[in-house]
């Protein structure tokens, strides 16, 4: 495999307004991010984004950035975009899809993201934590993953996604984290498939794959990435990278 992290950035956050460029000891949180990314040392780091505030934050601090069309659907969009206009020839054949919001995530993690290809009938990586908290395991906004870990298993097929806590009866719950890696193909026919039933249904774009037949595995990991949203999560994350 020859991964490359792409990060998709916007400005157009109802919740936290410019929320890529809110500073974060001294730094914009993409640049931390990007450090996170970098870190990782899996391949090479780009930040795909719309707007050129962002890419002036990331040029500064010696990113690399790829300007995208602002008026792209979504992340996953953005992401294939930049990667066409970065690696035209196709030299990367696995690309990562990081969110531009966890600025504190470890490095171990995003790395984590590429053990289910190493299966090379997986189209797409993604990852999951135990759920330990019953409030979180009926927390609409926790995405839940159906996927069969017998003891001591790290890696599985995921089955479905859902807002619900799924499936019935005794046994675990996981946590879906929204850090993907796709084989190139795979991601170049996400992106060209209509939005489907399901993914309308439960507002998750990820079961458009699935309902394409597509093979979605995830690896287990021990921690969720604190995700910034709000001021409460922004102000978290100044204290825990205050200097």
């Amino acid at each position: 495999m020859k991964p490359i992290i792409i990060i998709p950035a916007r400005l157009a956050s109802t919740r936290l307004p410019d929320k890529p460029l809110a500073d974060i000891a001294g730094l914009p949180m993409i640049v931390h991010v990007l450090r996170r990314a970098e870190s990782a040392k899996v391949g090479p780091v780009l930040v795909a984004c719309g707007d050129q505030a962002i890419a002036d934050a990331v040029t500064a601090a010696g990113g690399h950035v790829v300007m995208t069309d602002p008026d792209l659907p979504s992340g996953s969009d953005r992401v294939y975009a930049a990667l066409e206009m970065f690696d035209p020839n196709g030299e990367h054949d696995v690309v990562v899809n990081l969110q531009g919001d966890l600025p504190t995530i470890d490095p171990a993690v995003i790395k984590a993201v590429l053990t289910p290809l190493s299966n090379t009938a997986v189209d797409v990586a993604t990852l999951v934590t135990e759920i330990a908290d019953e409030t979180e395991r009926l927390d609409s906004n926790a995405v839940k993953v159906v996927v069969g870990l017998a003891d001591r298993e790290t890696v599985g097929r995921a089955l479905y996604f859902s807002r619900a806590p799924v499936p019935t009866g005794e046994g675990a719950h996981y946590h879906h984290i929204g850090i993907y890696a796709y084989r190139r193909e795979a991601l170049r026919r996400f992106v060209d498939l209509p939005e489907s039933v399901l993914e309308k249904r439960e507002n998750l774009e990820q079961l458009r794959a699935l309902e394409a037949g597509m093979r979605i595995d995830v690896a287990l990991v021990d921690t969720i990435p604190d995700g910034v949203d709000t001021p409460a999560d922004l102000e978290r994350a100044r204290e825990i990278l205050k200097t």
